[in-house]
């Protein structure tokens, strides 16, 4: 017999952060998450996320063993101001037995019909800076902190249960030995002559603290056009700006200015953190915060996490000028592998961006949907 239980104290949420840790022990390619990071995720009076979206946790069990999670998800942006009349889940995770999907699903489907919703979808977190997909392609292949790792059997689950297709999400990389200075070396100076347009590098976090709100504001009007695409509001930059920014490098945020220092366009890359956090066990202490650290400063993979650029700058070479300067700073870096994270599979013009560098797909992830 399944049962299903809300997790609804800190315990019990404790319980479904969990499970993953469990369900892939000793797995080689599951990267596990940060427990107290999950808990402030998962903490209605701490992440913002709660202020226009409601969302439930649910645990499953067989037999008193917790056998699943799943979260259920309403984002009330999305519903009024896109009419996207959809309830969402995430935090999906189970053991190969389709009933306890089921049972776990019936829940999404609970809080979809109660708010006259027309559609589930998921596997995706509250906004687009969370974790979207289901993994369908590229299971022999080390995961990353900003993406969901899952056994192949949960494609198969969903579509048992009359799940179909929503959108996909193709996962590139590239050696950085495939980066050739001239392909952008003699085109940077004419774009920043014609366009009086300048770059914008950093030695410290506290000196990019001032810029973050406009990029955000770029983030959202840049991403506006994908259909996927729900833009953050003021309270989650405040929430994102102090999370993660003193988390990055740095030198790994490029911007570019106009004359009047209006930003055009951005990009946000990471460093690898993945074995360290498979080091680390779901934990900063006693060894998890070295662990990061140490990958911080000496990773020689990189993550390209977020890029953007002004919709009447874009199709304009804008994208080289911050090639460039990535190109200078990983080579004083000695970086080996670029990763690109997940980017919608018909988002066109992001792929077109990577041409040059001869990238390869190595992995490919999916969302699902079905009809209430």
């Amino acid at each position: 017999m399944i049962t299903i239980r809300e997790a609804n104290t800190k315990a019990l949420l404790k319980d479904y952060i969990k499970f993953p840790f469990a369900l892939y022990k000793n797995h080689p390619y599951w990267v596990p998450p940060l427990i107290q990071d999950e808990l402030e995720t998962f903490d209605k009076t701490k992440n913002p996320a709660f202020s226009n979206a409601e969302a439930y946790f649910y645990l499953a069990y067989k037999d008193s063993n917790i056998v699943g999670r799943i979260a259920a998800i309403i984002n009330w942006d999305e519903v009024n101001n896109q009419q996207k009349k959809k309830v969402r889940f995430g935090w999906w995770d189970v053991i190969d037995d389709v009933d306890v999907t089921q049972a776990l699903l019936e829940k999404v489907y609970e809080l979809g019909k109660k708010n006259n919703l027309e559609y589930v979808e998921g596997p995706m977190g509250f906004s687009n800076l969370d974790k979207v997909g289901v993994l369908t392609e590229g299971y022999e292949d080390l995961g990353s902190m900003i993406t969901w790792y899952n056994y192949p059997y949960y494609k198969e689950h969903l579509e048992e249960l009359g799940y179909s297709q929503e959108k996909e999400y193709l996962e590139n990389k590239f050696p950085f030995a495939n980066v050739k200075p001239e392909a952008f070396e003699k085109i940077v100076p004419l774009i920043k002559k014609r366009y009086q347009l300048k770059e914008l590098n950093f030695s410290n976090n506290k000196d990019i603290m001032p810029y973050v709100d406009k990029m955000f504001d770029l983030f959202n009007s840049s991403y506006a056009n994908l259909s996927s695409f729900v833009a953050i509001n003021d309270v989650q930059k405040e929430y994102f700006k102090k999370k993660y920014i003193s988390f990055i490098n740095p030198e790994y945020i490029k911007f570019v200015m106009d004359k009047d220092d209006n930003m055009i366009a951005f990009s946000i890359v990471m460093p690898s953190f993945s074995r360290a956090l498979q080091k680390a066990k779901g934990k900063l202490f006693p060894f998890g915060f070295y662990h990061l650290l140490k990958a911080k400063k000496e990773s020689k993979e990189v993550l390209f996490y977020l890029i953007g650029v002004a919709p009447e700058y874009q199709s304009k070479g804008v994208t080289a000028i911050i090639f460039e300067e990535y190109y200078k700073t990983f080579t004083e870096k000695g970086i080996k592998e670029c990763i690109r994270t997940p980017e919608l599979a018909d988002n066109i013009a992001i792929h077109q961006l990577w041409k040059h560098f001869d990238p390869v797909i190595f992995r490919r992830r999916k969302t699902y949907r079905k009809e209430l």
